[in-house]
């Protein structure tokens, strides 16, 4: 029989390249490693409440022998009535990283290129780069906000598509709207803006509804995406949603994504939580509050903390993060450090109950020697 090298199947140069998502570590791995069961479990910005009753009381009633509905038309029908928007510009993803997937198969080709900022999230690098793009990222500001004069700079090169978070994951500042219509009148026609608003329901008042800006600009294409992980609890399920300028943007997302690529369950409890807006609103709420005062606590103890818009906070720890991250694991709390080159100096923590704020503030004073 004849025998082959073990590389004689290659992926992809673009896939082989990729960087690796920091996803961080479960609250199972971190029990293994620190031998605790009391896990404050601060690094991937869900909500400490959990989710609705209303979802849970949803989920009873699920039939799993039957599939999905591949259109998750009735989803799509919720959202548009809160939205005021056609439900033909509405995608649903199995969360919104399918949806920057899907965006990137329709419209990228080997060469193009994608305009982002840095820190960024990593799927709006990742996701650009396994399609063969080249991806520029604008560095924030000294100040850690958006440095929409070099973003609009470099939007007038028209790249194929702009991803921009507001508010920022994992920054957490949220674009002004003097700054998102600086940006957009930057925005050639032949680029696709796509603002990412996962953290959307965080912001307050006095920050613009990206989507109803964007419902403005008929002489742009744009996406928004929004995502039920965050403010609705549903993390473990995963549930997304974009909407699209135009139907013919969402139909090319849609034929770029797998048939039930949103499952029963998943469907039926973002329904359910969508009904149940009181809920959201009060959590959210008490989020933002405990946000703040785990951003004073801290930066009585002279962490620089930047202003958040978000369920987490980004901290400059003025020392590399990594190992700040590992002793605090040995402690029972999860939190991440950011890996991307320049921010290496950056811990990204979420807003938990308030018991693993305080505990989060105690120990990582005392491993940096401040307390």
């Amino acid at each position: 029989m004849q025998s082959f090298p073990n590389d004689a199947i290659c992926p992809r140069q673009e896939i082989a390249s990729l960087p690796v998502y920091n996803a961080g570590i479960s609250a199972v791995a971190a029990r293994r490693v620190s031998g605790l069961q009391d896990i404050a479990a601060l690094a991937s910005n869900e909500n400490p409440y959990g989710s609705s009753p209303a979802v849970s009381a949803a989920l009873a009633s699920l039939v799993p022998s039957r599939y999905s509905d591949p259109a998750s038309a009735a989803l799509r029908h919720v959202l548009s009535e809160k939205l005021g928007t056609s439900s033909d510009q509405i995608v649903c993803g199995n969360g919104s990283e399918e949806l920057i997937a899907a965006l990137c198969r329709a419209y990228l080709q080997k060469g193009d290129s994608v305009l982002t900022v840095s820190p960024c999230f990593g799927l709006h690098e990742i996701e650009p780069m396994a399609a063969g793009a080249q991806v520029l990222k604008v560095p924030m500001t000294p100040a850690l906000d958006y440095d929409v004069d070099g973003l609009a700079d470099e939007l007038t090169r028209r790249p194929k598509i702009v991803f921009v978070s507001s508010p920022s994951n994992p920054v957490g500042r949220a674009l002004s709207r003097r700054a998102l219509d600086r940006l957009l009148d930057a925005v050639h026609p032949t680029t696709l803006f796509v603002l990412d608003e996962a953290y959307f329901e965080m912001i307050d008042s006095s920050y613009p509804d990206g989507l109803q800006v964007l419902g403005g600009r008929s002489d742009l294409s744009w996406v928004v995406l929004r995502t039920f992980s965050k403010a609705y609890g549903l993390a473990g399920l995963r549930a997304g949603y974009g909407i699209a300028s135009d139907e013919r943007i969402a139909r090319a997302m849609r034929s770029c994504m797998t048939p039930f690529n949103v499952n029963a369950a998943a469907q039926a409890a973002a329904i359910a939580a969508l009904r149940d807006e009181a809920w959201m609103l009060q959590t959210t709420a008490k989020i933002r509050h405990d946000r703040n005062i785990l951003a004073d606590r801290l930066a009585g103890l002279g962490v620089r903390v930047v202003p958040s818009q978000t369920n987490f906070l980004f901290l400059d720890l003025a020392t590399q993060a990594a190992p700040v991250a590992s002793a605090l694991i040995k402690k029972g709390i999860v939190v991440k450090p950011w890996m991307e080159a320049g921010y290496r100096h950056f811990l990204r923590v979420s807003i938990g109950t308030t018991g693993d704020n305080e505990r989060f503030a105690t120990e990582v004073g005392h491993i940096l020697g401040l307390a």
